[in-house]
Formats: C-alpha cells, sequence, structure tokens
C-alpha cells in the first residue's frame, strides 16, 4: 500500500497534474504508515512473538512494585524527619537510613506478592496449572496404588499442558538373579 501510495502522489499524480490523485495517494501511503506499526504489534500479541507475555508479565510487575516502593520510601522519609523533628527539634539523616534499610526488607516479600496477585490476575492457566502440580505432588507423597498413581500423572499431564495425546509407559519390573 506505501508503495501503491507513493507511485500515486508522487509520480502519477504529478504527471497527470490531477490534484485529487495526489491527495488519493496521499491517503493511501498515510493509512500503509499507520496501520504498519499496528499490524506488527497485533501479530507479536497473537503470536507470542518475542515472549511479550514473560514482557508485559515483567512490566507489571517491576512498573508495580517501583511506584509502591518510592512511594512508601518518599512517605517513610517524610513521617520519620517530621517524628525527628517533634522528638529533637532538628532534621536528622537517621530518616533516610532508616526508610533504605525499610524498603531494602520490603523489597523480596513485596516483589513475591505482587507477582502472585499479577499471575492470579493476568496468567490465571499458569496459576491453575502450578496449583495443580502441588496438589499432584501432595498426593504423590501419600499415593501407594501405582495404577491409581499413573491414571492421576495422565489426568494432570492433561490438565496442565493440554497435549493432543497422553500415554505413560512404565518399564516392567524385571528382577536379574546373578
Amino acid at each position: 500500500m506505501a508503495a501503491a501510495g507513493g507511485v500515486l502522489t508522487y509520480t502519477i499524480a504529478e504527471a497527470m497534474g490531477a490534484r485529487w490523485l495526489e491527495w488519493t495517494g496521499f491517503v493511501i501511503l498515510i493509512a500503509a504508515l499507520v496501520t504498519f506499526p499496528i499490524s506488527v504489534g497485533i501479530a507479536i500479541v497473537r503470536y507470542r512473538l518475542y515472549e511479550i507475555d514473560l514482557i508485559i508479565n515483567r512490566t507489571l510487575v517491576y512498573g508495580s512494585l517501583t511506584a509502591t516502593l518510592v512511594a512508601l520510601y518518599f512517605g517513610v522519609i517524610v513521617v520519620l524527619q517530621r517524628l525527628f523533628v517533634v522528638l529533637t527539634g532538628q532534621k536528622s539523616t537517621l530518616a533516610i537510613v532508616a526508610s533504605t534499610l525499610l524498603i531494602a526488607a520490603l523489597f523480596t516479600p513485596l516483589r513475591r506478592r505482587i507477582q502472585g496477585f499479577i499471575d492470579r490476575r493476568c496468567d490465571r492457566s499458569k496459576y491453575d496449572a502450578r496449583k495443580t502440580l502441588e496438589a499432584f505432588s501432595a498426593q504423590l507423597r501419600n499415593e501407594t496404588d501405582l495404577d491409581a498413581l499413573s491414571d492421576d500423572l495422565v489426568g494432570v499431564v492433561r490438565e496442565t499442558m493440554q497435549p493432543t495425546h497422553v500415554s505413560l509407559w512404565l518399564h516392567p519390573n524385571t528382577s536379574r538373579n546373578e
């Protein structure tokens, strides 16, 4: 479309001297230039190119984590500075040190909570698969019947990975007498 619009605008319309043909070619050219990045974006999201779901997940997690930590950091600094002014009558750098230590201590637990929230809200299939595997893992510790366990294993694989075909092959129990 861009090539056709360019040829129509800059060669054919100028050769013919038709102003309306120049505007038509220009509109086609602009439409092609605008729709190209949109179509690339749709292709990236639709076919999960460049692992876009992982990039979006990390962007949501670390963007919200950064915003939360910055707000918390400045809030704690303001509160501690006011507390030091009330208690001692002067400002102290101890408020900055204490708030920095608090933020450092809260980083990992806060990241885990935000990651869990994002996984539950945005990536439901991954969250459900993880819960199914955790339940199977707990069942695996208590199950002694091999037939029931193999049926459960096939069911878990079918539910979490959703393959077209699932089969389980167990090596026959042969004991060698030497």
